[in-house]
């Protein structure tokens, strides 16, 4: 799979460059490098504080005629502060500002959590509402509404469990086509994967390549797994080609984060090799259900928000 295309006949490559917690400094050029490469998919979000640099980088490119707008797919997310069915109009508006956009390919939900309007981060149990307080269906509501007046062609959400994705599907006027979610070997995810399947929405994977080649306390690194390292060196590559291309061969889009040039076409020349069924099915044993960004920052003492309640 080189592209996941919808059912409207629109497509979106397979690999993305991320750009959660992007230098600042070295992102324009990250972004200008990953598009003269290649790249044609680039993910952003609102709270990651960086779309101006991202709608800089992509006005240069179109304006020296690199690629046109319609070559590019640029994702965007709606913030927990936003949840009210009248704020996503606002919200997204200011993403296409920041990104210097009339549309956007996609727009997702960002976390099923519900925050008081213009809260960043949250710090005491005031700073929330309840999803009975602000539903979640009220919010995907205010998503089909930006759908249908063009500001965005595909909608979805990210970090939503099958329990809280079955809470939208059945009464959704337009469902969603897109879960973004923490996915990689060490966090697979198979049960989600086999519902987003059976019900024709697709799965993009951040952090696919876990936390890259520094291990952190209490986290598990991909980079020095046996496994992926044997596979490596049959092919004599790179074990990050061997991550991504795992999830890409399963239908999974993609989106590492890089501002290093050599990583970023290290990361987008996955697409080049081809893992055999007994590679795969090797790399399906190591599943260690290694959640990594489990959204700590909403489990505050007195939040309505609980790990259970998040991923059900």
């Amino acid at each position: 799979m080189k592209n996941y295309e919808f059912e409207n006949g629109d497509r979106m490559l397979a690999i993305g460059i991320g750009t959660w917690q992007s230098d600042r400094e070295k992102l324009y050029n990250a972004i200008v490098e990953a598009v003269e490469y290649g790249y044609r998919h680039i993910d952003c979000a609102y709270i990651y504080e960086n779309e101006d640099i991202v709608g800089e980088a992509v006005e240069h490119l179109i304006r020296k005629e690199t690629v046109k707008r319609e070559d590019l797919w640029i994702t965007s997310k709606l913030w927990n502060a936003f949840h009210k069915k009248e704020c996503v109009l606002p919200a997204i508006e200011r993403s296409l500002k920041n990104l210097r956009l009339d549309y956007l390919d996609l727009y997702l939900i960002h976390w099923p959590v519900a925050l008081k309007e213009y809260v960043k981060f949250p710090d005491k149990p005031e700073d929330f509402y309840t999803l009975e307080e602000v539903p979640l269906f009220k919010t995907w509501e205010g998503m089909e509404d930006v759908l249908i007046g063009d500001l965005t062609k595909h909608i979805g959400v990210s970090n939503f469990s099958i329990r809280k994705l079955e809470g939208l599907v059945p009464t959704a006027r337009i469902k969603p086509e897109v879960n973004q979610v923490e996915l990689n070997p060490y966090l697979q995810q198979p049960e989600l994967q086999h519902y987003c399947r059976s019900n024709n929405i697709c799965i993009t994977a951040y952090s696919p390549l876990g936390k890259g080649n520094t291990a952190r306390q209490n986290d598990l690194n991909l980079f020095a797994d046996p496994v992926l390292n044997d596979i490596a060196d049959k092919y004599r590559c790179p074990v990050s080609q061997v991550i991504l291309k795992w999830a890409i061969q399963k239908g999974i889009v993609v989106i590492p984060k890089s501002v290093t040039p050599e990583r970023i076409k290290e990361n987008f020349d996955s697409l080049k090799i081809e893992l055999t069924d007994d590679d795969m099915m090797r790399i399906s044993t190591i599943d260690k259900n290694n959640r990594i960004s489990y959204g700590g920052v909403f489990m505050i003492e007195g939040s309505p928000y609980t790990y259970d309640t998040i991923w059900d």
